[in-house]
């Protein structure tokens, strides 16, 4: 069966690697250079606590640096987004009109460390400000030649261009030190109706990065305030480009996948996802829509795990498998799919009381205790058992009160008896509801290793 299982996911991804050109580079339109703009892209002035906030000791210092070398550094991209939308910020990127060169030379007159030099070839440079925080910086910069996911870049000095260049409206605006709002494209107008749209052509910028359909998704779920405003254009162009999907790795998918399933109209935007097509070159050739449908239904209120999600999606457990060799899952995610799949339609109707197969599900665990309890508790969400959900976050994990230095007091050394005195002991005390105590339970070892040994 695993020899089988490792040849089904050898077939499957091969045919996620079969797409149209593979290694076809494509120039720059001029179309998108032409793109209808606003003559003056300053829109207002942006003076808020939360815009405010973002003035650290290290901002400040980084910004004094580019001031005395006379070049324009400005905020970029998702940061100007959520400050216009009244959100804090998680992270600061920032673009300036200084080239790599230029600030290495800058920061290394300043005596500033700067780390990760990897991003240096497409214009980022890292400054460590005050030996405190860290900071990117990118150049202004013209995706010239691109294969679909990576781009060989040309620096520019106006601000324009790089926007031109970035994937949706709402991410392509700038934000001056001083509060100006610079939006060449209609970002800030897309914004406010709470519209994705992405930056002129949506089939050239797919094109130049095909991330790019995930990143859509992932947006709507965070922008968008009704569950199906989608322009059915932007849809068509996205499901014409899907098999460039096949092309882009795994851990990138699923990097902006499991953001979208943590955002709003979940269910709905994995549905919509596919219906144009993405499934067969994310890992879902063959989703299971019924089971998600009853998923949604019962459950979609009790804030699901993504997984619970993806799962619902799966078959069986050799679905789970392909996905994960497609989408590379950490360890705890791939274990949460495995643990849904095979709990989910569990029958535990003769159990002397509804919690006991889950607490022993917890407390016999070979994993960490804490992820079985994880576990637990979404496949009761997926389950939409509420009550019995209800039960487990009130119940407190015990601790079993008989170990090792104990048995070896009563003279039992580890070897094959011992896990099996511990297996036995530890299910008697849990079927007692924990009841019994550390002398209760050494009395009953004799007639354990009797049974084991007569065996």
């Amino acid at each position: 069966m695993i020899f089988v299982r490792r040849i089904n996911i050898v077939k499957y991804l091969r045919s996620c690697s079969k797409i149209k050109n593979p290694h076809h580079k494509r120039l720059r339109s001029r179309i998108d250079m032409d793109l209808k703009s606003r003559e003056d892209p300053v829109v207002f002035k942006l003076d808020t606590s939360e815009f405010q906030n973002i003035f650290n000791q290290e901002v400040i210092e980084l910004k004094k640096i580019f001031d005395k070398y006379n070049y324009e550094i400005r905020v970029a991209g998702g940061a100007v987004r959520d400050l216009l939308l009244g959100q804090q910020p998680k992270d600061l990127d920032f673009a300036t009109t200084a080239t790599p060169q230029e600030m290495k030379e800058m920061f290394t007159a300043e005596n500033v460390r700067m780390i990760n030099m990897a991003g240096e070839k497409h214009g980022t440079v890292t400054p460590r400000i005050n030996d405190k925080e860290n900071f990117e910086v990118t150049t202004l910069r013209i995706d010239m030649v691109t294969d679909g996911r990576h781009a060989k870049v040309e620096f520019t000095k106006d601000w324009k261009l790089d926007a031109n260049r970035r994937d949706l409206t709402i991410n392509s605006m700038f934000l001056g030190f001083d509060g100006l709002v610079y939006d060449y494209f209609y970002g800030y107008d897309d914004l406010q109706k709470r519209r994705i749209a992405f930056v002129g052509d949506a089939d050239v910028r797919i094109k130049e990065d095909y991330l790019r359909i995930m990143r859509y998704f992932r947006f709507y779920g965070r922008i968008a305030e009704s569950v199906n405003n989608h322009d059915q254009h932007t849809l068509d162009v996205i499901k014409q480009n899907a098999d460039g999907l096949a092309n882009v790795s795994g851990e990138r998918i699923w990097m902006e996948l499991k953001k979208t399933l943590q955002g709003n109209f979940t269910g709905d935007l994995l549905k919509k996802m596919l219906e144009v097509n993405i499934g067969q070159y994310i890992g879902l050739p063959n989703p299971n829509i019924e089971e998600l449908d009853k998923l949604l239904k019962r459950s979609k209120h009790l804030y699901l795990h993504p997984m619970s999600y993806l799962a619902a999606l799966l078959n069986n457990i050799d679905d789970a498998t392909l996905l994960h060799a497609r989408l590379k899952f950490s360890n705890y995610d791939r274990d949460m799919t495995y643990f849904i799949i095979e709990n989910r339609d569990r029958d535990d109707g003769s159990a002397p009381r509804p919690l006991l197969p889950y607490e022993k599900i917890v407390l016999n665990t070979k994993i960490k205790q804490q992820d079985a309890y994880d576990y637990v508790l979404e496949v009761l969400k997926y389950r939409g058992d509420e009550k019995l959900l209800e039960d487990f976050k009130k119940w407190v994990i015990p601790t079993f009160p008989v170990n090792g230095k104990i048995l070896k007091e009563n003279g039992y050394m580890p070897g094959k008896v011992y896990s099996h005195i511990i297996y036995k002991l530890k299910d008697t005390w849990i079927d007692s509801e924990y009841q019994l105590g550390v002398d209760d339970l050494v009395k009953l070892i004799p007639s354990i290793v009797d049974k084991y040994k007569s065996k």
